[in-house]
């Protein structure tokens, strides 16, 4: 647990941020009960992974079986942004893999596909945003083949965006070739700044390696900012832990967020934790609300409450860091 003090339990309320969830946190959950717990439990909407378990993009009938989840996300008063991170989704054996770096054209253009039909899901499920990340550079590739990769890979992605009026965000990801704000902006003006083209913004990784204070990081990328992901972490360790579990003050970083007119989702991602997914989801919102009142309240604004976050006794999160070519 941090060592974060505790704020007072009577708050003011303040004009409410709207949280969801990954699922790719609750992986072990079908995806109709993933969204009834999250229903059940307060979350405004939905961060949804493309996998095997949850709308999966290579299975049949995807039209048909998309129709249903929008109807059931309307039914649930749920929103939704699409993710695109699944480990496994286009190849067994390599994670992540293949990526719009990859060294095959063939291999680029199974990612490119994936990515096409993560915006035309999105669409049809009215989705606030598309989420992508860049990948790892390839061993034996130059810096300067990959981001000319990049930025040819995502090109139809953008068109196709553009067509379907949803957001492309990119995520600055630790590890990879696109892996900081800067690498964003560098993206954004190798592409000449397309309208389409925004950014999907971790608060974990703002503290993992980004040089300005998460808070900071939030207000200079306001201008770009589709879609927001959120979860504990430490400085120089990638690995997503529970709220209280490691070193950020999300007061500040919350009322920063508020204060930019952000209208998304704000998605927890814990994606190692899915062995205990409802109970870190039980115990995530309120976590935010009260760090959101305490935003309010404080000025300057004060810590979060550090919330016991102990998984259930069969089973604890995992340790291992999630390194730079493995989120």
């Amino acid at each position: 647990m941090s060592s974060q003090g505790r704020v007072p339990d009577a708050l003011p309320a303040v004009s409410a941020l709207r949280f969801g969830y990954g699922t790719n946190g609750l992986a072990d959950l079908r995806l109709d009960d993933a969204l009834c717990l999250l229903a059940d439990l307060g979350y405004s909407g939905v961060g949804l992974t493309l996998d095997h378990m949850h709308l999966d993009p290579l299975a049949p009938d995807l039209a048909a079986r998309t129709r249903r989840v929008a109807q059931r996300l309307d039914a649930l008063g749920l929103g939704v942004t699409v993710e695109t991170g699944a480990r496994y989704v286009l190849d067994p054996r390599r994670k992540h893999g293949p990526s719009l770096l990859d060294p095959d054209p063939d291999d680029r253009a199974r990612r490119v596909d994936l990515l096409l039909q993560a915006v035309r899901v999105g669409a049809d499920l009215g989705a606030h945003a598309v989420h992508c990340f860049s990948g790892i550079l390839p061993q034996g590739t130059d810096a300067g083949t990959a981001w000319k990769r990049l930025t040819e890979a995502l090109t139809p992605v953008l068109d196709a965006a553009a067509t379907a009026g949803v957001p492309l965000a990119v995520e600055p990801e630790p590890g990879h070739l696109l892996a900081t704000l800067a690498d964003f902006h560098h993206l954004r003006r190798a592409l000449g700044d397309p309208e389409p083209l925004g950014l999907t913004l971790d608060i974990g990784h703002c503290q993992c390696l980004e040089p300005l204070p998460p808070a900071d990081c939030v207000r200079e990328a306001a201008p770009w900012l589709r879609h927001v992901q959120i979860e504990d972490m430490r400085r120089g360790v990638h690995e997503h832990l529970p709220f209280g579990d490691g070193e950020i003050d999300f007061p500040p970083v919350l009322a920063a967020l508020a204060a930019t007119g952000y209208q998304g989702l704000t998605v927890v991602e814990l994606p190692r934790h899915s062995h205990a997914g409802p109970h870190f989801a039980a115990h995530s919102l309120p976590f935010l609300r009260h760090a959101e009142r305490a935003a309010a309240a404080a000025a300057p604004p004060s810590p979060a409450p550090a919330l016991q976050q102990a998984a259930p006794p069969h089973g604890a999160p995992s340790t291992t860091p999630e390194g730079s070519s493995t989120p």
